[in-house]
């Protein structure tokens, strides 16, 4: 099974073809600029469509604390994601009160543990909307 920076390599060697279909859902590879490094950092995050948006979500597996993805985004919402072949720039902002639990439901519907990692933790657990920029 592919993970962290092996899952990363495989992933843009093959455009997608090893690493986009994982676990029976879907990853894109999502690339911030590091807040205090400014040197940028790819991770692998499960996703889904959502209009023409793409949903992923700062679980870190029900962590008290943020992923350092998220923390990185925070401080500069301007990156990179990869879908299979396509790169594209993109805005990432969190998921409004509003719109949150039915992203949730999305999320949890393709990720069911992310049920669970909310359970294990008092922090919300940020849903992260990615707008492709134009």
């Amino acid at each position: 099974m592919l993970y962290g920076k092996e899952h990363v390599q495989r992933y843009q060697e093959t455009d997608g073809a090893e690493g986009h279909d994982w676990n029976n859902t879907t990853v894109l590879l999502l690339t911030t600029k590091g807040r205090k490094s400014g040197r940028p950092y790819t991770t692998p995050l499960i996703y889904q469509k959502y209009g023409d948006d793409h949903l992923v979500v700062a679980s870190k597996g029900g962590d008290p604390d943020h992923p350092q993805w998220f923390k990185n985004l925070q401080a500069e919402p301007e990156l990179e994601v990869q879908v299979k072949g396509e790169k594209f720039k993109a805005r990432a902002r969190t998921a409004t009160p509003e719109e949150r639990p039915e992203m949730w439901r999305v999320m949890a519907r393709t990720w069911p543990d992310y049920d669970e990692y909310q359970k294990k933790t008092d922090r919300e657990i940020p849903i992260v909307v990615l707008e492709r920029v134009r």
